[in-house]
């Protein structure tokens, strides 16, 4: 920055919630600085869907209200206002299309995070948005109307309107140290307890290192409190050498993680079998040990499980891997078809925030205008991304979150 400037519209992170904020308050003519601590735009962006850019999802808007649960109706104006198909259609307008793939999520058919961020590249010039990089700032101040806007270097701006757009405190790497956080409790704001989300979560198993690497496509998981079920879905999971990851993990972690700060119990439970009951799969199993009767039980298993799966299984199901299939007692078998349908693990908690793939907790809903993201505490002032407190499930949601509250912001702060 240079030693002083002012304008009319200050964004504070070039993320996707900063970087759409700058971008509409510039197409509404107003003096805009964006300003990002990196060496360029979109660093978080360039990390999600392994490096593809999950952007969106295809699902219905009542659906993404949904995936926020129980905090999704706040996010209702701005997932209207600014839909997936508005984001879609914002990116066709410079010839890149979209892709939808399972689950409904949406990525650039170059299959290229980077062709995102030189999209919107593209439109911040348009915009005639003052992108100013190596900016890290440590303070914001309100007074007589105007903000004033510290940065590490001693450079200072002042703004009429400041968007707060400086994400979680998650992939530090990426610039998301939870400055904003800090900003924004200064200004008068609460912030809700900050906390992972979307994050594997470690077992008490220690067997699970046996398996680290093994990953299932179709499988059921029901997460229990205290031995009360708080979810259950079917999906993709990975065991690693901690305990659990994938796509299955990351939606149920935020309920796992509510009842571990409360000390209680967590235990989930795999269904590797989740297309039939469990009364259906005993009778499979029971038709195919009759048609096998010769074959070694750790040979039987390996067509239901994969091979080191299935060592593990028999022996917590304590079952002699020596043993043919005509020597399996009743007992066991309804053992096998119990573990099939009910795979036991014990949760102790979830990795750290740096580890997680978003920030759950943030500035509190209640501070924040869901109609326009304006402070109701500091005039001006206006929010977007994952500062925000909550977060929704993967699969894309969470980036439409950042650039729908980004669009709502920078339209209403430039409107205002």
């Amino acid at each position: 920055m240079s030693p002083s400037k002012s304008c009319d519209i200050a964004v504070i992170g070039a993320g996707p919630a900063g970087t759409t904020a700058a971008i509409r308050a510039g197409q509404l003519a107003k003096g805009v600085i964006l300003a990002e601590r990196n060496d360029s735009i979109g660093r978080k962006i360039m990390m999600t869907g392994n490096g593809r850019c999950n952007l969106t999802n295809a699902a219905s808007m009542d659906v993404f209200i949904k995936k926020f649960k129980p905090r999704g109706e706040f996010l209702r104006t701005a997932f209207f206002r600014f839909s997936n198909e508005d984001l879609k259609e914002l990116f066709r307008s410079k010839g890149l299309e979209m892709k939808i793939e399972e689950n409904g999520k949406v990525f650039p058919v170059t299959d290229k995070a980077s062709s995102v961020v030189r999209v919107l590249n593209e439109f911040l010039k348009e915009s005639k948005v003052d992108v100013v990089y190596g900016a890290r700032i440590t303070d914001i101040k309100y007074a007589d109307g105007w903000f004033l806007i510290n940065s590490e270097s001693a450079t200072r701006v002042k703004s009429r309107k400041v968007i707060l757009a400086t994400g979680g405190a998650s992939y530090k790497a990426t610039g998301s140290t939870g400055d904003g956080f800090k900003m924004a409790e200064r200004l008068g704001h609460k912030i809700v307890c900050i906390r992972p989300a979307l994050v594997p979560l470690k077992t008490k198993e220690i067997w699970v290192k046996e398996l680290q690497g093994l990953s299932f496509e179709n499988v059921g998981l029901t997460a229990y409190c205290s031995g009360k079920k708080i979810s259950s879905d079917i999906g993709e999971m990975m065991f690693t050498h901690f305990g659990i990851t994938g796509p299955l993990v990351l939606d149920v972690s935020g309920d796992v993680i509510s009842c571990l700060e409360h000390e209680k119990d967590v235990n989930v439970d795999i269904d590797f079998k989740p297309d039939i009951t469990r009364d259906e799969l005993e009778a499979c199993l029971d038709r195919e040990f009759s048609k096998k009767g010769g074959v070694h039980i750790d040979n039987f298993m390996q067509d239901v499980l994969p091979k080191r799966m299935a060592g593990v299984f028999l022996s917590l199901a304590d079952i002699a891997t020596d043993k043919r299939a005509n020597q399996i007692s009743k007992k066991e078998r309804r053992v096998i078809a119990d573990m099939l349908k009910a795979f036991p693990l014990t949760i102790t908690g979830p990795l750290g925030l740096d580890e997680a793939m978003v920030t759950a907790g943030g500035v509190s809903m209640k501070d924040i205008n869901p109609r326009t993201m304006e402070s109701k505490i500091v005039p001006g002032l206006y929010f977007a991304g994952e500062i925000i407190e909550g977060s929704g499930q993967s699969g894309g949601y969470n980036l439409q979150q950042a650039f729908s509250t980004g669009y709502l912001a920078g339209e209403n702060a430039a409107n205002a």
